[in-house]
């Protein structure tokens, strides 16, 4: 280990700069990757509203079922 602070680290260079062209397939499924994020939030935005489901935080956030403070396993 060289503890020399006068020699620069390569981890800290700017990474940007260095960053290669994408590939055309990489374009690609860049791309493509998008559009199926672009239709996944259109197909969330149409979702009916939950009916008669439990008020505030959701009570499976932790694994457990959470109710009025209390916790109990499934």
């Amino acid at each position: 280990m060289n503890d020399d602070p006068s020699r620069s680290n390569p981890v800290d260079a700017d990474l940007s700069a260095v960053r290669k062209p994408l590939s055309p397939q990489a374009q690609r499924a860049l791309a493509e990757a998008e559009e199926r994020r672009s239709k996944a939030a259109q197909e969330n935005s149409h979702r009916a509203n939950e009916v008669q489901g439990p008020k505030g935080l959701e009570p499976t956030r932790y694994g457990d079922w959470e109710h009025k403070g209390l916790c109990s396993d499934f």
